[in-house]
């Protein structure tokens, strides 16, 4: 029989899976309880994470699809402005070169204007005439003189090429005017084409009585003449450099101005213009084609220009205004600055169209010679 002590002993005797901490017990299963919450929760808290970091990384990644599209929107539109701005300079480059070329004030490549008072026309003999002083316009000398011949006054306008070449023709159309005392004006016109140097008019323009008796002042007789130069074919400079077929195998594109085709190279005129560039490397149907058809221009001056851009010295007195038209048309610096430097260095042109040119083209150095 167990005493009482044996029985308190029993009853106090304490498990082997208990352990004593701070009077506190932590049973095994307490323990393995708790494990499992923590790895629960520390779960929670990594797919907390993950979830966190895929909404960041799909909110960046969605930025940046928005950035990128934002930054392809104003390309695209600069593009499309660069676009438009170019396709209006180039539409507007065939107008204005109309405007150009139909400008007495703009251009004396379409318009000759001669004007001289005749001297002592009564004391004229029969079939002698009076030559006024020549006047070097568009690559040739053109004068006014007067004959008398058959009763009549005969007015002629004369044409001497400069450097004529073999097939030389000017198709114009001409217009005289004389002016009577009474401020009445006598105008006829003529067309004509100058092949070779000789002078063109009417032999009987007026009654030479009627002349001396209404169109003489103090026995002078003041004349005009406009000359429109409406097609000029081998009239000036000699040409120095060929762009005809001969050049097909070192060019890839071929540029037709009226009857002339020019061989050049696509590449070549894009450095030097930058019209050429937009028109032939650029977006532009042009660029596609093997031809490409430029209106509004002289194939002479052209020819010159292109000469000017491949570095030949085709520069003088009677090539200087339609290259440097050209040079301002398609934006090519490098023809500028030769027209402008042969302009203050060589050219015998007078200060006052020296300066009309500066104005016309904003040639800033030759203009404050000019002033």
């Amino acid at each position: 029989m167990a005493t009482n002590e044996e029985s308190s002993m029993i009853i106090s005797t304490e498990p082997d899976s208990t352990v004593p901490l701070d009077n506190n017990r932590v049973t095994a299963e307490t323990v393995t309880g708790s494990s499992d919450i923590l790895n629960v929760a520390l779960l929670v808290e990594i797919q907390k994470l993950h979830s966190e970091l895929i909404a960041t990384t799909e909110e960046s990644r969605k930025k940046q699809e928005e950035m990128l599209q934002k930054l392809e929107s104003k390309t695209e539109n600069k593009i499309e402005t660069i676009k438009k701005e170019m396709s209006k300079k180039l539409q507007s480059l065939e107008a204005l070169t109309s405007e150009v070329l139909k400008s007495n004030d703009d251009s004396e490549k379409s318009n000759v204007n001669l004007e001289h008072v005749f001297e002592n026309v009564e004391e004229l003999e029969e079939n002698k005439t009076i030559f006024s002083g020549k006047e070097d316009i568009y690559n040739a000398k053109w004068c006014l003189y007067l004959k008398r011949e058959c009763g009549h006054l005969g007015l002629y306008v004369r044409c001497d090429p400069n450097a004529p070449a073999e097939t030389c023709s000017i198709r114009t159309k001409i217009e005289f005017k004389v002016l009577n005392r009474n401020q009445d004006v006598v105008i006829r016109t003529w067309e004509c084409c100058y092949q070779r140097t000789e002078g063109w008019g009417f032999p009987s323009f007026l009654e030479w009585e009627d002349m001396k008796k209404w169109y003489l002042v103090d026995g002078n007789l003041r004349v005009e003449a406009i000359v429109t130069i409406i097609e000029t074919t081998g009239l000036g400079k000699k040409k120095t450099r060929k762009f005809d077929e001969s050049q097909n195998d070192v060019s890839d594109v071929i540029l037709v101005v009226r009857d002339a085709k020019f061989y050049v190279l696509k590449m070549f005129l894009a450095s030097q213009s930058s019209v050429f560039k937009a028109l032939l490397l650029g977006s532009f149907s042009e660029s596609t084609q093997s031809e490409v058809t430029l209106n509004g221009i002289d194939p002479d001056d052209f020819h010159y220009f292109l000469e000017v851009l491949y570095g030949e010295s085709a520069i003088d007195d009677t090539t200087v205004e339609g290259v440097v038209l050209l040079a301002d048309m398609y934006d090519a610096p490098t023809a500028i600055r030769r027209c402008e430097e042969f302009l203050l260095k060589e050219s015998k042109k007078t200060s006052e169209k020296k300066l009309k040119i500066a104005t016309r083209y904003n040639l800033e150095e030759l203009k404050e010679k000019c002033l």
